[in-house]
């Protein structure tokens, strides 16, 4: 028997251990059989170049195994193994070699970062959960197997072992504090969760399996037991895209997401090999207008090791309402695996990412236009919020971003300006694209609108504000404008002036007895010589003003505009036959009666009439038509 101390000089590693890693300390168990997969793949390699003569591979698994009288766990692979000689350097010297290193680069810090995976540290996560460690292992080449053992000390033994099977057992006497990871269901949910698309078979007990046996009606179905394979060595991301059919990634959502009901829209298969390596499959499914409750679905994994689901800064951030899976060994982590480092080839993945997408919907757009219309709804928030955030995809998505109207149109933005120019041109040379944000709502405008001839579209997604804002900066001569924001003459001004049918006096005398009628804090009056046809009275709503407070709302807009009360204009119209017949009405009280009339019903139809002052209108209402 060999005994040793590891380095007196850093003993206290495993107090750092324990320590700062403790609110992670589930990841023991990812590490343990990261380094068994890695061992058995490495052992293949061996055997394929023919440098491990006389070794067959077989078909190896890696077992874990709960010994719960004993509070023991096992993780057992049958991989290439140690000889005594590579335990002394792989696990006494080489763990420990940057162990002072760490500790400076680290005494301040450590607690924020996590430290399993550097300078080897990641068999020594065993700790966290373990009083005792063994290892029993049989190298593949022919030499005695060994037996090490260490108690969480800077102390050890090594001796020789009677282990006569090529591979290695780690043994984990799980201590008083950890004794959750001694249940079946926390291991099984711990293998799920880091280990479901490991490239080798990882064994978790047995189940039961149902076969049939014998031919036709004799044909009975009989109960076997089967090795109980937790993973799927060989996710659909891992395949080429070619050998794949469209119900293959439709099975593997199912897989990735087994409670989500929902099939998604689509996918995008990543695969590049250079100037990194990066392969992946994400989904599009139905998206609501909700953008903070989509985020956190895609999952990263480093060589098919799950790592995280916060992927912020790999994909880009109006990507993260995405679901799937990106796998890449070249993006950079830090001494947890569950931390990512920017630099450049995060960049560069996090580019590629996008300029993919966007090439993927621009497909899609191009060979089924009438399909991508129909999923437009589900998938516009990720774009718009694209074209808002990136640059690079605003100028791809241009050419595929649809606008959509009221009449179930759909036109892209140069279709849009083509269709509109010659009559929503205002006399100013600028191109006024009237839209709706709630069909219902505003249908009153939307009707006088298209009385007009006008196109209006339907933009009712939550960072719309922002997306009109941006365009308006970006392209020429061009202004959206709700189309309740003002009277249309206003909205649309064309070279043609209406003349009013009241006289300057008329105009002061009737403002005068609507703003005594109307309150001054909910209401600006605004006289308006529109056509005899139009409404008498509109209520309508400074597209300027409330942008801004819906930008706020978002995120963005002008400092406090979120805080400023709602702002409305009764735009009164001086050519209507009502107008004329409230400014010549003798009695007062039947001159007031016709303006909260008027008033209440322009009201409504903004949706501003409630609680008492809807039922006072109901009340009046009926008592006019008695």
């Amino acid at each position: 028997m060999t005994t040793g101390n590891i380095n007196v000089s850093v003993e206290n590693i495993f107090p750092l251990i324990k320590k700062f890693l403790y609110s992670d300390h589930e990841i023991f168990l990812r590490e343990l059989i990261s380094n068994a997969t890695d061992a058995t793949l490495k052992l293949k390699h061996l055997t394929n170049i023919g440098e491990a003569k006389g070794v067959e591979y077989g078909n190896p698994v890696i077992e874990v195994k709960i010994d719960k009288e004993g509070k023991k766990l096992h993780i057992i692979d049958q991989g290439l193994g140690m000889t005594a000689e590579e335990v002394q350097k792989y696990i006494n010297e080489i763990a420990f070699s940057g162990a002072e290193e760490f500790l400076e680069k680290y005494k301040d810090s450590a607690k924020d970062s996590g430290i399993i995976g550097h300078f080897g540290l990641g068999f020594y996560s065993a700790f966290m959960v373990a009083d005792k460690v063994e290892i029993i292992t049989k190298s593949y080449k022919d030499e005695p197997a060994a037996h090490w053992t260490c108690d969480g000390s800077p102390n050890y033994t090594l001796d020789e072992s009677d282990k006569s099977e090529r591979g290695t057992e780690i043994i984990l006497h799980i201590n008083k504090d950890s004794e959750e990871f001694l249940e079946e269901n926390r291991i099984s949910e711990l293998l799920i969760k880091y280990n479901k698309f490991m490239p080798v078979p990882i064994k978790f007990g047995t189940r039961e399996e149902t076969i049939k046996e014998g031919e036709g009606d004799d044909a009975t179905d009989k109960q076997i037991t089967v090795d109980n394979i937790i993973n799927n060595p060989e996710p659909a991301w891992t395949k080429q895209p070619a050998d794949l059919k469209d119900e293959d990634y439709l099975n593997f959502y199912r897989e990735l997401y087994p409670m989500q009901f929902e099939e998604p829209l689509f996918h995008i298969h990543l695969n590049v090999d250079y100037p990194f390596n990066l392969t992946g499959i994400l989904y599009f499914p139905k998206l609501s207008n909700e953008i903070n409750l989509q985020k956190d679905k895609i999952q990263l994994f480093q060589n098919q090791v799950f790592v995280t689901d916060n992927v912020e800064g790999i994909v880009p951030e109006f990507l993260t309402m995405l679901r799937g899976v990106i796998d890449s060994p070249d993006i950079p982590l830090n001494v947890s695996r569950s931390y990512l480092q920017a630099d450049g080839n995060v960049k560069k993945i996090s580019s590629y990412i996008t300029r993919k997408v966007a090439d993927k919907l621009k497909s899609l757009f191009n060979e089924n236009r009438e399909d991508f219309e129909k999923k437009w709804n589900d998938i516009k928030v990720v774009i718009e919020y694209g074209m808002l955030s990136e640059d690079k995809f605003y100028e791809k998505a241009d050419k595929f971003a649809l606008y959509p109207t009221v009449d179930d149109e759909y036109f892209t933005f140069e279709e849009l300006i083509e269709k509109v120019k010659e009559n929503q041109t205002d006399k100013d040379g600028k191109t006024i694209l009237l839209y709706a944000s709630n069909q219902d709502a505003q249908h009153s405008y939307i009707t006088e609108a298209k009385d007009r001839g006008y196109q209006v579209l339907i933009l009712d997604s939550p960072i719309v504000s922002h997306l009109m804002q941006k365009l308006e900066t970006s392209k020429e001569n061009i202004s959206f404008a709700r189309v309740d924001s003002d009277s249309l003459d206003n909205l649309i001004k064309k070279d043609e002036e209406k003349i009013s049918k009241l006289s300057e006096e008329e105009k002061e005398t009737l403002k005068g007895v609507l703003e005594n009628a109307v309150p001054k804090e909910k209401f600006s009056v605004q006289l308006e010589s529109l056509d005899s046809n139009a409404s008498p009275f509109v209520i309508t709503q400074p597209e300027f003003m409330r942008r801004m407070k819906e930008m706020s709302a978002t995120g963005g807009g002008m400092f406090g505009m979120g805080n400023m009360p709602e702002m409305y204009n009764l735009v009164v119209n001086t050519n209507h036959e009502l107008i004329g017949q409230i400014l010549n009405t003798k009695t007062k009280a039947k001159q007031e009666r016709l303006i909260n009339q008027s008033v209440d019903l322009a009201r409504l139809s903004q949706g501003l009439l409630k609680g008492e002052e809807l039922t006072n209108f109901i009340k009046r209402s009926y008592n006019m038509i008695k």
